[in-house]
């Protein structure tokens, strides 16, 4: 197995985690006509339970083996990598043995709790079925999740992301296929559990895959390997350690997250009704556009920071190892520019294709549209948001992670309430206010994060201040372009059908303007040349 480029990875991961990710919503399409509104809701309890049990058994462990396996990689520990990965498997395993049992046994009981008591719908038994068929992917899914970090702290990146298009690809079709197949034999039952099982063998073929083309790297003991004498005084208690202490960070990101989220989940419904004036309908149908809907949208960007994280941390945690900080300056502008170069124009053009993009997806509906519109713009400060965070933990500058993180989450949370209120008097959609105070908080807390970066390794931003304007530039004249020919070929009260067809026809059309301005200015020729 070939390592890659920090670049050549980055690019590769991308391609490979965008294009899972879009397997993975444009499947709702067919797969909600299948099984309708009822087996959607009982496919949503069982992978949102699943999904959360998941998070619990790996908790941050397959990013923190990946940062490990850089640091010993870099250090030529063999043995001392060798025993990390194999402590991260059992620690997984273990967590994922756990919560497979709860999964299993205690189905109904979580079963009536999602239930609360109300009559109709899904039953408690169709429920606990479900989620005790999601149980049998969380040990697969694990153990594949940790075998991918340590694969990507050694800068193996090439077929660790391969594998998550496979595990994609396997789970699409038996959900698709299976569905189709088993609500006719069956029931929706029977069809929904089909669907929760694709998550299993989608995993076990990723598995499969995955062990094939690196066997060699996974192998836990080299026969030829001399033991260092450094190496020696690394107990597996330091190991574990190292594992939990390097876990916690990456855990906390993913709560701040969440609670992002969260706050909107207690803000925005009562804020807008109590003193914007919206139906309690128009509310929470706002509120799922923002959580839920846009948000799955929202991946379609976001994917593209997913997968420059998979090769920014073994790529930085490896520079700060071996003290070569001007690599670190570097990579730390090549990523502020690789996201700003390519998710903008994404965002632009998402905007101005609002309509027939949630059309294709969910039909048309004026609020959804609305609020996607600028909703999508969280992607970019999301994106810069995680991987500025993993820079930072990648040079173990904790105590600042916590502070920037922190920072934002307090705006978030002050601010929420009263910037809906604002936007409302102002004229502005109120909802908007919500939207912006995620953006705000996302970039107190890069903006921290990027002061901390420029002080102690005297990075210089300059030329990515110019690369970013020059993007902002083109993406703006791009997006001027498109709203231009929209008075003569119009995005709205189209169908899905005739909805695909413009979004396709605008997509070229700014693909062709944008990239021809940065081909132009030899901005994607510095960015990808060769040796980065």
């Amino acid at each position: 197995m070939k390592k890659d480029t920090f670049m050549k990875g980055a690019l590769i991961s991308t391609i490979c985690i965008v294009l899972s990710k879009v397997l993975g919503i444009v499947y709702v399409i067919p797969f909600n006509s299948i099984i309708g509104s009822q087996g959607g809701a009982l496919y949503g309890y069982a992978y949102n339970i699943y999904i959360l049990f998941l998070n619990l058994s790996t908790v941050g462990v397959p990013l923190a083996i990946s940062k490990i396996v850089s640091e010993y990689n870099t250090l030529d520990y063999e043995d001392a990598k060798r025993r990390s990965y194999k402590i991260a498997i059992i620690i997984t395993s273990i967590m994922a043995i756990v919560s497979t049992i709860i999964l299993f046994f205690f189905a109904s009981f979580i079963a009536m709790a999602i239930k609360g008591g109300i009559d109709g719908g899904n039953s408690i038994e169709d429920i606990a079925y479900v989620i005790r068929v999601s149980a049998t992917a969380i040990f697969f899914v694990t153990i594949l999740s940790t075998m991918r970090g340590f694969l990507q702290g050694q800068k193996f990146i090439t077929n660790s992301s391969i594998s998550q298009v496979v595990e994609q690809f396997v789970r699409v079709v038996v959900i698709v296929v299976g569905s189709y197949v088993f609500i006719k034999l069956y029931g929706v039952k029977e069809a929904v559990g089909i669907a929760v099982f694709g998550a299993t063998l989608g995993a076990i073929f990723a598995l499969i895959y995955l062990y094939y083309k690196g066997k060699k790297e996974l192998k836990l003991k080299d026969e030829n390997y001399v033991l260092k004498e450094e190496e020696k005084a690394i107990s597996n208690k330091q190991i574990f350690k190292k594992i939990v202490f390097y876990t916690i960070p990456f855990v906390i990101l993913s709560v701040i997250v969440s609670l992002y989220v969260t706050i909107d989940m207690f803000t925005v419904i009562e804020t807008l009704v109590k003193k914007a004036g919206f139906v309690v309908d128009d509310a929470e149908y706002i509120m799922s556009c923002i959580s839920t809907w846009g948000a799955k949208l929202n991946i379609i960007v976001t994917s593209v920071s997913a997968g420059i994280v998979v090769s920014l941390l073994p790529n930085i945690t490896s520079d700060f190892t071996a003290k070569n900080y001007k690599a670190i300056a570097h990579k730390t502008n090549k990523t502020l520019q690789i996201l700003f170069v390519i998710v903008v124009p994404m965002i632009i053009g998402l905007s101005l294709l609002a309509s027939p993009t949630w059309t294709v997806f969910y039909g048309y509906n004026e609020l959804g549209v609305s609020v996607f519109s600028y909703s999508i713009f969280t992607a970019l400060f999301a994106s810069l948001f995680t991987n500025v965070n993993v820079i930072m933990q990648s040079v173990n500058k904790y105590k600042a992670v916590y502070i920037s993180l922190f920072c934002g989450l307090l705006f978030k949370i002050t601010m929420n309430s009263y910037l809906i209120v604002l936007f409302s008097k102002i004229g502005l959609p109120a909802y908007y206010g919500a939207t912006t105070a995620t953006i705000i908080g996302y970039s107190i807390s890069v903006i921290i994060s990027l002061f901390v970066l420029k002080k102690e390794f005297s990075i210089n931003f300059k030329e990515t201040g110019r690369i970013i304007l020059i993007s902002l530039a083109s993406a703006l004249f791009m997006g001027i372009i498109i709203r231009f020919l929209q008075l003569y070929i119009p995005v709205t009260d189209l169908g899905r059908i005739e909805s695909i067809f413009v979004i396709a026809f605008y997509a070229v059309i700014g693909f062709v303007i944008y990239g021809s301005i940065m081909y132009k200015t030899k901005i994607l020729k510095k960015l990808f040349k060769k040796g980065n």
